[in-house]
């Protein structure tokens, strides 16, 4: 599994070679099995032929010296076979009489007349005419004497088969010389070509990566192939795929910036009227000091009713610029991000009568490194989407968790159940289609917020009915003194 995966790691334009070679090596040792097999074949069958012709030969030099057991008569017609057969080149013939003992040799002195035949002579033979010992290239047969149905001796031959196994050898090292040029050859031919036909997906391949980083640039004309074919339709497809993608980037930038007004323009109502109630009351304050100022009670009462609904009137103003104004700095995330999202919220539930229920386990003086800013306006999309699908008199939650590891937040409704759809924008891998559906955008901020942290979202169904949208954030507290950059 290892190797497997090590090979398919290999470019291709070194793994095609390979595979070239791979292949051709496997055929060259085919064929030159094959070869060698019918070339032993034939010489074995020659060797065969030979070997029963001098065998013949033999015998009927031999057969009636050896009925009479003329043991000089044997050695002439041994000395004569050895000149007479040289295209077989003899080494050796032993004969033997019925007791299989030793009548004559070609060599007396090694196998000596009237003694026992060497064990080695009898053992050497196998079931063909011939056999060989391939370590010593020799070659070894025998032919039983019979005379009239009756075995009177036998002939022992050991010939020399050297130039058999020297032509093999020959051969084989001809076939892998050839083969081994041949497969260099056809390797580097598929290297080369194969580097010429994937060139353009290199260029398509690099451009892709390009994209994967956030930087899609169509592919320049001068990269196009020299004729118009299947890559050339690719590249074409391509530059129509990212100036789409460009397309769709800025106008879904758009829409969300226009979501982000829309969500402005429904809290504004409820924002005037927060702002409007404490200005009756400083007006009336007011009023109260022209007329009666000069009264200790009454100057103290006024000035703190003033006081009062200036700081409630500053609250609405400043997490309102917070939540809607550009980010300047990478501000980390921290108690006040949520409670401007409190703050807003107020209007709107005022207007449908709803409650929040607020459980936010948060100390002061302590932050965490995420950027504020997109956790506070996800928090309060996800808020305003909550009080949207629950019904009037009903109520929705929030509920912020921390560990050292990770932050988790929650916003629960009591509504029908989030769509499909929606569900699809904050969890699956692929929101594209509900977004190119320009539904959901509010839902797609709060997907780019958990993507950009490396978080993940979830949607499931409430205890009591309604959905719980749960956002999880990898991150690590630290404390207020700690960050630089404080907003």
């Amino acid at each position: 599994m290892n190797l497997l995966r090590r090979l398919r790691a290999i470019p291709v334009s070194y793994r095609v070679p390979i595979l070239v070679a791979l292949l051709m090596v496997a055929i060259s040792a085919v064929i030159s099995e094959r070869v060698l097999d019918r070339l032993s074949r034939t010489q074995e069958a020659f060797l065969d032929g030979l070997a029963g012709s001098y065998l013949d030969g033999l015998t009927a030099a031999v057969l009636p010296a050896v009925l009479r057991g003329d043991v000089w008569e044997v050695f002439d017609a041994l000395d004569r076979s050895q000149r007479s057969y040289q295209a077989l080149s003899p080494i050796e013939a032993v004969v033997t009489g019925a007791d299989g003992r030793v009548l004559a040799a070609t060599d007396p002195t090694r196998v000596p007349s009237y003694s026992e035949l060497p064990q080695a002579h009898a053992s050497r033979y196998g079931a063909s005419t011939v056999t060989f010992d391939r370590e010593a290239d020799i070659g070894f047969a025998h032919r039983d004497l019979v005379y009239q149905g009756q075995k009177i001796g036998a002939i022992h031959t050991a010939f020399d088969a050297s130039h058999v196994f020297a032509e093999r050898r020959e051969i084989l090292a001809t076939l892998l010389v050839t083969n081994a040029v041949l497969a260099a050859i056809f390797s580097l031919g598929g290297f080369l070509l194969v580097r010429r036909m994937i060139e353009p997906m290199r260029v398509l391949e690099d451009h892709m990566r390009a994209a994967a980083r956030g930087v899609a640039e169509p592919i320049p004309s001068r990269d196009f192939p020299s004729r118009d074919g299947e890559v050339a339709s690719l590249f074409h497809g391509y530059n129509a795929l990212v100036h789409a993608e460009r397309e769709r980037a800025n106008l879904a930038m758009q829409l969300a910036e226009e979501e982000k007004l829309a969500s402005l323009g429904r809290l504004a109502s409820g924002m005037a009227h927060e702002i409007n109630n404490p200005l009756g009351g400083l007006f009336n304050a007011i009023d109260t000091l022209k007329t009666h100022g000069r009264t200790p009670g009454v100057r103290d009462t006024s000035i703190s009713l003033i006081e009062r609904g200036l700081n409630g009137i500053r609250e609405v103003v400043e997490a309102a610029l917070a939540t809607y104004r550009p980010e300047r700095s990478a501000r980390p995330l921290c108690a006040d991000d949520l409670e401007d999202a409190r703050v807003l919220m107020k209007p709107e539930l005022r207007r449908r009568r709803q409650r929040l229920d607020w459980q936010v386990d948060w100390p002061d003086g302590v932050v965490v490194p995420t950027p504020g800013g997109p956790v506070r306006q996800a928090v309060l999309n996800l808020l305003l989407n909550a009080s949207a699908a629950t019904p009037e008199a009903g109520a929705i939650g929030l509920r912020v968790e921390r560990t050292p590891d990770r932050l988790t937040i929650s916003v629960a409704d009591e509504g029908p159940g989030m769509p499909r759809e929606s569900v699809a924008m904050l969890c699956d891998e692929d929101p594209g289609p509900a977004i190119r559906a320009g539904r959901g955008l509010g839902l797609w901020m709060v997907r780019r917020m958990v993507d950009a942290c490396g978080g993940r979202a979830g949607v499931e169904a409430g205890p009591s009915g309604g959905s719980v949208v749960t956002l999880v954030l990898p991150m690590r507290e630290v404390a207020r003194d700690e960050r630089s950059h404080a907003a």
